[in-house]
């Protein structure tokens, strides 16, 4: 007889490995899919940073979940040991009308956020290694900094898995279907029954979730490494902050310290510059002319930066038209299913309490965590 779950958990990348865990440290008996091997690398959960901010350019709605997702990277690092997050403070930097500064602006005056304003010279003072323009300005947030996705990952399995979750890797669902008063899901070793289904498919949803309504885009970026002209003393975390910078035309790049050794460089990337692919057809190889890009790019604000190209590797952003995220129980199957997904190339430092959220909707239909903006109801057809 096939085993008999509460929960089955599809995808154990950032977002369902946070589920399994906060549904397991419920009581619920979990089960967790992976198509790959724990903490893999073809997902959008790796690259050894992520940013972290509070003061959130992309909506005001967005900061009370930050201020709680900060709570629990450290709950996270208390119960593992493990390196979360990293607070090396953070300039949003443009011109004072782009959303990076104003937006960033918006919400920390919404919300009381600290925050300081920068003119040019002020900036170059605070941090040598920056030179932005005359007419540029910048938001510096002192709680601003990065996450690390792998160990993220992996803290959140290892705490599902001392929970008592199991965690199955390299046995991808193959389909599921309503079954009794639950699920039933089949993979090519088993079938499994449960009575809830959590869908965290990060760039797999517009194949796995053709019937939620929503027309997602994957897109493929590139995440790039250059060891600093002069060597990373300038760039360590206590000198160089994380940063995302926006040009007059709206491209953003985005950057961190050297957070791994004077041999490992500082990553920077472009943020939404990436064509569309899906995870069957993305081209992994970073070309040429994408590294000379970056170079230049980067030599305009951080000339020290770019002095050799150490390495890349390339991600998938999943993300829907307002690049808004999706987290919400299945308005097909609103008793039995719950999604999060969509993620926009701006979730996984959320990944600790969209785990609460998704545990939450699904052992009691709701959460008392603000989700409304995350409807997939939203991109409903509106009738002629």
């Amino acid at each position: 007889m096939s085993p008999t779950y509460d929960v089955i958990v599809v995808g154990l990348g950032g977002m369902g490995s946070a589920a399994a865990h906060h549904l397991s440290a419920r009581g619920a008996r979990v089960l967790g899919l992976e198509k790959f091997g724990p903490v893999h690398q073809q997902g959008s959960s790796h690259g050894g940073s992520r940013i972290t901010r509070q003061s959130y350019f992309e909506d005001p709605a967005y900061v009370p979940l930050l201020l709680r997702a900060y709570e629990l990277y450290e709950e996270v690092e208390r119960a593992t040991g493990r390196e979360i997050a990293t607070l090396c403070g953070g300039v949003m930097v443009g011109r004072p009308d782009s959303r990076a500064v104003a937006g960033s602006l918006r919400s920390a005056e919404q919300w009381g956020l600290a925050h300081e304003l920068l003119d040019a010279g002020e900036l170059r003072r605070r941090f040598p290694t920056l030179n932005p323009r005359d007419d540029e300005v910048a938001l510096f947030e002192e709680k601003a900094g990065l996450v690390r996705p792998e160990s993220m990952v992996a803290a959140h399995l290892e705490l599902a898995d001392r929970q008592g979750a199991d965690l199955r890797f390299n046995e991808p669902m193959l389909r599921w279907e309503p079954y009794r008063d639950g699920v039933r899901v089949r993979t090519a070793e088993n079938t499994y029954t449960a009575g809830q289904l959590v869908v965290c498919p990060g760039a797999w949803a517009p194949r796995l979730l053709t019937d939620l309504g929503v027309p997602f885009t994957v897109e493929r970026q590139v995440m790039h490494w250059f060891q600093p002209v002069n060597g990373v003393g300038s760039f360590l975390p206590e000198n160089h902050p994380i940063y995302i910078w926006e040009d007059t035309e709206g491209v953003q790049v985005y950057g961190f310290p050297a957070i791994d050794g004077p041999d490992q460089g500082a990553k920077v990337a472009f943020f939404r510059k990436g064509g569309i692919t899906t995870p069957e057809t993305i081209d992994r190889t970073v070309h040429d002319h994408e590294v000379a890009e970056m170079a230049e790019r980067m030599s305009r604000c951080i000339p020290d930066l770019p002095g050799t190209f150490l390495k890349a590797a390339t991600c998938m952003y999943t993300s829907t038209p307002d690049e808004h995220f999706v987290i919400s129980r299945h308005p097909a199957h609103p008793e039995s299913v719950t999604v999060a997904c969509g993620f926009s190339g701006h979730g996984f430092k959320f990944v600790p309490v969209v785990g609460e959220i998704v545990a939450d909707l699904t052992l009691t239909g709701t959460t008392a965590h603000p989700v409304g903006l995350f409807d997939p109801r939203r991109f409903a057809a509106t009738p002629a």
